[in-house]
């Protein structure tokens, strides 16, 4: 099996200079923000990072393909790195240091294509977090400043930490009743939004996670490093990895709960 240390290395780089280009835009008085069709906010920093990495990919790895938020997909082949330059751009704008930059390497297999890198780096909060297929998952400054992420034990619900973006979303899909009776049943419920709870359930400080409505690109990255970590990471659906177009992302040991209060009155 391939060791995707290098690619891992590679998107450590990439990491390195995105942080560098949306750190400095920042909080800038002169940011420049738009409004996609889709009615979601798009910076100059979100495009300029994008820009970045893909630039630095196509001179790295040519034969690479590239699926990024802001500008699609170029290329073909059996190997696809998926960008979301800011994950977390609404925060990012109204100045919340709760947003990252995730960058994964899919490869084709049965199924289709699956994570096998993945870094989220939250420069804002000082953080990042990093998977390679077979290696683990990780978090600290650097590949070798770094420590081993694994999931909680907690395997009853009453203990549980439970973590969310917020409930528009729950409530327009009639999710809404199963999600607020999970809610009624654990121990806490947070809603940290975006990328950051994915890690926290890699960490084992909370225990699970959801999220109705997702891109590729918000979990790619998040889907490997969960999983590496010991966790379970499916869509809603209970398929396996990235591709439901949402996300239910746990320990493991309360999974099949999660996925049943969030299913049971749809």
């Amino acid at each position: 099996m391939p060791d995707y240390l290098d690619d891992l290395r590679l998107a450590h780089v990439l990491a390195d200079a995105a942080d560098a280009a949306t750190t400095d835009r920042f909080k800038a008085l002169d940011l420049k923000v738009e409004t996609k069709p889709d009615m979601t906010p798009v910076s100059e920093a979100d495009k300029a990072a994008e820009e970045l990495i893909r630039g630095q990919l196509q001179r790295a790895r040519p034969r690479d393909a590239i699926l990024g938020e802001e500008y699609g997909v170029e290329g073909t082949g059996p190997r696809r790195w998926v960008i979301d330059p800011i994950d977390g751009t609404k925060n990012y704008v109204r100045g919340v240091p709760v947003w990252a930059t995730l960058i994964s390497l899919m490869e084709a297999g049965e199924g289709g294509f699956q994570p096998v890198v993945g870094v989220v780096s939250a420069p804002a909060l000082g953080r990042r977090w990093w998977a390679a297929k077979g290696h683990g998952a990780f978090t600290g400054r650097s590949l070798t400043k770094a420590s081993r992420l694994n999931v909680s034990r907690v395997n009853k619900l009453a203990d549980a930490s439970f973590a969310y973006s917020s409930l528009s979303g729950w409530e327009a899909q009639g999710r809404l009743d199963g999600f607020l009776d999970l809610t009624r049943e654990v121990w806490r419920t947070r809603a940290y939004g975006d990328f950051w709870p994915y890690m926290m359930v890699a960490e084992g400080s909370v225990d699970m996670c959801a999220e109705p409505e997702l891109s590729l690109w918000d979990m790619a990255a998040t889907a490997i490093i969960v999983t590496e970590a010991g966790g379970t990471f499916t869509g809603l659906d209970a398929r396996p990895g990235p591709h439901s177009g949402d996300a239910a992302a746990s320990n493991g040991l309360l999974h099949d709960e999660l996925l049943g209060y969030l299913n049971q009155r749809y």
